[in-house]
């Protein structure tokens, strides 16, 4: 296993005093730090700007409950969330810069600003992104890190995933508009239905099992990540489908 820093106490705010995570916390750091620009008034929001603020909470929420010792063990845990992270920015970087982004990423930062395509869609194909194509390779990232194979994180990888599974519901309650706008917007229920977290990771897991094997085959390997970027950037364009 890799070395990790030592921890030192950091006042939480409220509730008991959390252990620092130093790599989480570099990374919530980081996170906070981006700023969007605000849309003008009466403009579409910046969809990038949603899924931002999702996948903050999302890692906040890890942070906390690794510093409070929720994850057997806690290096391997900071490190997968880490690395997980690590790829959203460097799609945030490379936007910025003009550059293109992962496929997977791409219809997101295409329609950021459409203004048919309504929160939850964002929050939805930023998530579809991540999990379906990031979250694989940062497990690969992460074994090759630590020293390990894919199995030593699988605890880490469900404690991880039920986490989400708790967000999603509360995701979904507080971006889905209210009901007279549902009995509008049929498509946009079909969307809401159309796509799982719970399916995403177990499809999520069974990849990293899959890179995992194919990293003496570079070439092979390359060419399964492609098309895997690929496939994501698909259901993600699909997620995003105007529905006003």
């Amino acid at each position: 296993m890799a070395q990790y820093e030592q921890t030192q106490e950091l006042p939480a705010g409220d509730g008991p005093v959390l252990s620092a995570v130093p790599g989480i916390d570099r990374v919530i750091g980081r996170m906070r730090a981006l700023r969007f620009a605000r849309p003008p008034e009466g403009g579409a929001e910046d969809g990038v700007a949603v899924f931002h603020r999702v996948y903050l909470t999302v890692t906040e929420t890890v942070r906390r409950q690794t510093a409070r010792g929720a994850f057997p063990d806690r290096p391997a845990a900071a490190a997968l969330d880490m690395r997980f992270a690590e790829r959203y920015l460097s799609a945030v970087d490379a936007a910025a810069a003009g550059e293109r982004t992962p496929d997977c990423w791409h219809p997101l930062f295409q329609y950021r600003h459409h203004p048919g395509v309504r929160p939850l869609q964002f929050a939805l194909s930023g998530i579809n992104a991540h999990i379906g194509h990031d979250l694989p390779l940062a497990v690969v990232d992460t074994c090759r890190t630590l020293g390990c194979a894919p199995p030593d994180l699988e605890e880490e990888f469900d404690r991880v995933g039920d986490l989400l599974l708790m967000l999603e519901e509360r995701i979904r309650e507080d971006l889905t508009p209210g009901p007279d706008l549902l009995e509008l917007a049929d498509p946009l229920t079909h969307l809401f239905g159309s796509w799982s977290l719970e399916r995403a990771r177990e499809a999520a897991w069974s990849t990293a099992l899959v890179l995992w094997r194919l990293r003496e085959v570079p070439l092979l390997a390359e060419e399964f990540r492609r098309r895997l970027d690929a496939g994501a950037g698909l259901v993600g364009r699909f997620l995003l489908t105007p529905c006003r």
